[in-house]
């Protein structure tokens, strides 16, 4: 061996010895790296005042979501497979890839199951209360009277869509989902959102994996007012799985079908698109919400671009400014209407009230809301949408000179004339035009938003 060679042995014994010791240190350290988070969380409450609860496990940037029991205690299987999922997400977190965040809701409907029926506490069914509009089949639009199961016709789609407080908590939490799965029994079957691509895709997976049959429609008899159509209407892959049994919750199948979705999520589960509306761009959430809750009729037409945020994206309507704030992403608050209602006073200038009969009375501010002003903040969303208010009603005057009674919440004013004759007669101040006025004068940049 020659002098030269003797060296370039030592030399890649060394950088071997060096391999070796990087390996120990660093194998350890990428052995012990944590697995996805899970997360308990309540999100909503039932008529009656029971939890709606759910788990999250993983924080990818992905949303999809798996819903059990919307039928309640004639579905129960259902809740039993959420609770099983539940159970094996929770002792294998790293089955959840890394860019999902996998919640599940194993009890939509807690009052059904206490009271051992299909439908709420108010006898709604809550998979007929939703509303539908926004698709491309008018067919399945909401109506009060809806078709069931063995040719059974009944008034139980709700007063109006979306009537119901669990409907309210699917629909706000499922605003910046990606994709969901609704099970129900017992079909044997999986069907997509109405002519919806994303969600045929999605549908055809999971049936592939959990052994169950694709069908394009669900065509046994008219479903109106459903939420997978609903949610396919605002660009979320929405699937209804049928089980094959009514009392079985057939774990094995339906584990193949989460899984044989998880491992392909990137492609079937996409994320929400660019929207323009009024010649705006429309952040995408922000989007889902304003459809979703009123659109134009409510809040009229966006009258500026988006607007990133320190947590989010902000973009003012006619009638209400609107806000995202991705960190509320396990909440029903992820999308929010500003506090442009709190902004017009001052604690100073507002004299409180005592309660009154025939009004609704919040002490938290001292207000009664009544008649034509109290249906229409129940109708169109409540407290969440409108605030709590901040004035009684009071007689004045619109831009106009004409006589109109107007009442101030925290997240709007809500004003109808004077000589009104119909109950229907109330409608959002353009609070949205006002705060534009406020701000500088010049045309605001264009930005560019992300998700």
């Amino acid at each position: 061996m020659t002098y030269q060679s003797g060296i370039r042995l030592r030399a890649q014994s060394v950088v071997g010895l060096l391999l070796t010791l990087c390996l120990a240190l660093f194998t350890p350290a990428l052995a012990q790296s944590p697995p996805p988070e899970v997360v308990d969380l309540t999100l909503g409450i039932s008529v009656e005042g029971r939890p709606i609860t759910g788990v999250r496990i993983g924080s990818g940037p992905r949303k999809l979501v798996l819903v059990g029991a919307t039928h309640g205690f004639p579905e129960r299987n259902t809740y039993e497979l959420a609770m099983q999922l539940v159970e094996h997400f929770r002792a294998n977190p790293a089955a959840v890839p890394p860019e999902i965040r996998l919640y599940i809701i194993p009890l939509l409907n807690p009052d059904g199951m206490a009271l051992s029926r299909r439908q709420n506490a108010n006898g709604v069914d809550l998979n007929r209360n939703m509303d539908t509009s926004a698709d491309s089949c008018p067919e399945n639009d909401w109506s009060q009277r809806v078709s069931g199961a063995y040719g059974i016709v009944s008034d139980t789609g709700g007063p109006y869509s979306d009537s119901e407080a669990e409907s309210r908590v699917i629909r706000d939490f499922l605003l910046d989902a990606d994709g969901v799965v609704f099970f129900h029994s017992n079909a044997g079957v999986v069907f997509p959102a109405c002519n919806h691509e994303p969600s045929i895709a999605l549908a055809r997976v999971f049936a592939d994996g959990a052994g169950y049959a694709f069908i394009p429609k669900w065509d046994f008899y008219p479903i109106t007012g459903g939420m997978h159509d609903w949610a396919g209407g605002l660009g979320i892959a929405a699937i209804t799985p049928e089980l094959v049994t009514g009392d079985q919750p057939e774990f094995a199948q339906n584990l193949s079908g989460v899984e044989a979705v998880l491992r392909s999520a990137n492609e079937l589960l996409p994320q929400p698109q660019p929207q323009t509306v009024g010649g705006f761009a429309v952040q995408p959430i922000i989007w889902r919400a304003w459809r979703a809750w009123g659109g134009e009729p409510l809040f009229g037409l966006p009258i500026a671009p988006p607007v990133q945020t320190a947590d989010g994206w902000t973009q003012l309507f006619e009638r209400a400014s609107f806000e995202y704030k991705p960190a509320q992403s396990d909440t029903t608050a992820a999308v929010q209407i500003g506090l442009l209602g709190r902004q017009l006073l001052t604690p100073a200038e507002v004299a409180v009230e005592s309660a009154q009969p025939d009004a609704r009375f919040f002490p938290e501010t001292q207000h009664n809301v009544s008649g034509p002003f109290a249906d229409f903040w129940q109708i169109n969303g409540g407290l969440p949408i409108f605030g709590l208010p901040l004035t009684a009603a009071e007689q004045t005057t619109d831009e106009t000179g004409a006589p109109i009674v107007r009442q101030t919440f925290e997240r709007g004013v809500l004003q109808r004339p004077l000589d009104a004759t119909s109950q229907l007669d109330v409608r959002l101040a353009t609070l949205g035009r006002t705060q534009w006025a406020q701000q500088d004068a010049r045309s605001p940049e264009t930005r560019i938003w992300v998700r």
